[in-house]
């Protein structure tokens, strides 16, 4: 049996006739940038997350960084955020001017600590950006006091997380503004690329509307912008996509119990670990080998049986060849935790049309790891 790693096109074939629908509205309209379609879903998606503000934009990096500068961030100020995260998260820092600070990560949850945070707020602070990795939110209400004892602005990279909410809180309430991602892998996801920022702040949101389209608000009138928006055949692709996620997130819900169900006594894993309270809608399912040394050698007996799992990041920011990106980037030491959640990790397949057979194929072959570890 072969498991995937995505299900992409089943999701497509569960609800063809919504999608198909939508993007013929669109390519019939001739509206296609900036038109009604993508009006609409920022509409639907700010009503969605309880905000006055959406606004579609190009892709995830840009709504981060298109949201530090709506903010003023540029030069000379310092964001933190957890090394153990897709390298856009510091990437997106780095291309609007600002510097990347990276912090370890909570032992279970693997989100960001907000002890290592304390410990590197420097009089340069002026923002702290949790990722609420693998679809499990951050810890935002420590996050929210730290911030405002610092006085310091909170940006959520939500590019894992959407439909996920926190013990008496949801995403967005506790921040300056929320960035997140709809390329296809997202559990949210369009045929290709696309972002969005939600805010209760108008001006975050007249400024980030002027800077994706090329600094105009008013035809032929413009000032210092880019060109970022998301065009309406993918905004069109969303809004039918938008009205089944909390089903779709129910369902990973429910594999997830399955696979930590299956997977227990597993001695030599760690599974995911879920807070008291919080909604984890498993963009992610996270294992780690508990001996890092193991983790190429399961990884490649599992792809070898059919499992086709990967891994969610196996190469810690502050270890890529692309950082620092200039001389004041910091790495706020030890990161203990996100180095071992780098060394090994483990994600398997996990999106919502799994079938029953498919999670427990899965489930036996992990299982059966020990018994395989050393053939050949």
């Amino acid at each position: 049996m072969k498991v995937p790693f995505y299900g992409h096109v089943r999701q497509y074939q569960s609800i063809k006739s919504e999608i198909d629908a939508n993007m013929q509205e669109v390519i019939l309209s001739g509206q296609y940038v900036q038109g009604p379609r993508l009006k609409r879903f920022e509409e639907e998606l700010a009503a969605y997350a309880g905000v006055k503000y959406a606004i579609g934009v190009g892709n995830g990096t840009d709504a981060l960084w298109l949201t530090f500068m709506a903010l003023g961030l540029g030069s000379g100020d310092e964001l933190i955020t957890n090394a153990n995260t897709f390298f856009a998260t510091a990437e997106a820092m780095w291309i609007a001017g600002c510097t990347s600070v990276l912090v370890d990560c909570d032992q279970k949850t693997r989100c960001i600590d907000p002890e290592a945070v304390k410990k590197a707020i420097t009089k340069r602070t002026k923002a702290i950006v949790p990722v609420h990795l693998y679809g499990q939110c951050a810890p935002m209400r420590e996050i929210r006091k730290i911030a405002d004892d610092y006085g310091l602005f909170v940006v959520e990279d939500n590019a894992q997380a959407i439909d996920a909410h926190g013990d008496n809180f949801k995403v967005g309430e506790l921040s300056d503004a929320v960035c997140t991602s709809f390329i296809i892998q997202k559990n949210l996801g369009t045929f290709g690329d696309g972002g969005a920022i939600w805010t209760n702040h108008q001006y975050i949101n007249d400024k980030v509307r002027k800077l994706r389209n090329h600094g105009s608000n008013k035809r032929d009138v413009h000032s210092m912008g880019y060109n970022s928006r998301l065009d309406d055949l993918h905004a069109a692709i969303l809004s039918a996509k938008l009205k089944h996620i909390k089903e779709w997130s129910g369902r990973r819900i429910e594999i997830a119990g399955r696979y930590t169900e299956g997977l227990k006594g597993c001695d030599f894993l760690d599974l995911p670990y879920v807070r008291p309270g919080y909604r984890h809608v498993f963009h992610l399912y996270v294992i780690e080998t508990k001996d890092p040394a193991d983790r190429d050698k399961m990884l490649d007996y599992l792809v070898k049986n059919g499992i086709d799992a990967k891994t969610h990041y196996s190469i810690a920011i502050h270890k890529q060849e692309g950082f620092p990106w200039g001389k004041d980037a910091r790495v706020v030491s030890p990161l203990t935790h996100a180095e071992k959640n780098a060394s090994s990790c483990i994600s398997l397949p996990m999106f919502s049309e799994l079938t029953e057979e498919e999670i427990q194929h899965t489930i036996r072959v992990v299982r059966d790891w020990p018994n395989r570890r050393n053939d050949k």
